[in-house]
């Protein structure tokens, strides 16, 4: 059987997640929950996917709501929505997130204990217009164009008809500024002149080639709901990352969001580093 693209693309995500997760620190997790005010006030003002994901007080919508968040990596995300009031359901495709899920219920005391769903979202056995919310924290940038338009069909079915998406996701709103990026190294990425290094990386790595701007999550949402909403963040804070290591830039990022949201709406977009997604109202 000839593999494709998708098959490909799924099983290079499994293979390294599963390596990945199997080292999360599920005591720092239980450490968050049980001091989750401290950590979770903090967290949303300072921390880039935390800030983007639970922004316009997400978080206060939460209670009594069933959420399916689709790839749940770490499951410290989960964890926070079902300490926060929701059923909370998620799925991956890395077992290892399963058993960070076990070991999440046996040592907390959630109100509904968290339910896990691994493999396939295609797959997967769900019933149709269960779900308040399906929601993804740098998710869909795993997913291949194709495989996001598969999703995305498949959401429309198993949410209720006034349900929402809520994706947090990165934002390239300029392929200019993209290639910048990448004449910059990181700590795991080589920078582009170093052509032999960076082919090596972009073969290892998990994000297919794929359209990561908002005028492409906004095409996809106005086909498959009533209404779109995209916050783009992190045209200051990303600068962050320059910091020499060990430096603490805790204060410089709660100043950049700060600044941000004072900004002209056309700059926050063009220099985004991330964006929050929001779909509400499937078209059924």
């Amino acid at each position: 059987m000839k593999i494709n693209e998708e098959q490909i693309n799924s099983q290079k995500n499994r293979q390294l997640y599963e390596e990945y997760y199997g080292k999360v620190d599920i005591d720092g997790i239980i450490n968050n929950l049980n001091n989750f005010d401290k950590f979770f006030n903090n967290a949303k003002i300072t921390h880039t996917s935390w800030v983007g994901f639970y922004r316009n007080d997400f978080d206060k919508d939460l209670k009594g709501k069933r959420v399916l968040e689709l790839g749940c990596g770490d499951c410290e995300n989960a964890a926070i929505m079902s300490y926060l009031g929701a059923e909370v359901y998620a799925l991956d495709i890395a077992q290892a997130s399963g058993a960070i899920i076990e070991k999440l219920n046996q040592n907390y005391d959630f109100e509904k204990p968290l339910q896990f769903i691994f493999g396939d979202f295609l797959e997967a056995d769900i019933p149709e217009d269960f779900f308040d919310y399906v929601v993804g924290k740098a998710f869909v940038h795993h997913l291949t164009p194709e495989q996001e338009i598969l999703y995305t069909e498949k959401i429309v079915s198993i949410l209720k008809k006034d349900g929402v998406v809520r994706y947090f996701e990165p934002a390239v709103n300029s392929k200019f500024l993209d290639k910048i990026r990448f004449l910059i190294p990181l700590r795991d990425r080589p920078s582009s002149l170093q052509k032999k290094k960076f082919k090596a990386w972009k073969e290892s790595d998990p994000h297919p080639e794929r359209d990561n701007s908002s005028a492409s999550y906004r095409k996809i949402g106005e086909k498959y709901f009533v209404e779109t909403r995209i916050y783009c963040i992190g045209s200051i804070e990303k600068f962050h990352r320059l910091f020499p290591r060990g430096v603490n830039t805790k204060r410089f990022r709660q100043l950049a969001y700060r600044i941000e949201a004072k900004l002209p709406r056309f700059f926050q977009d063009a220099f985004a580093r991330s964006q929050t997604v929001e779909y509400r109202i499937p078209k059924k």
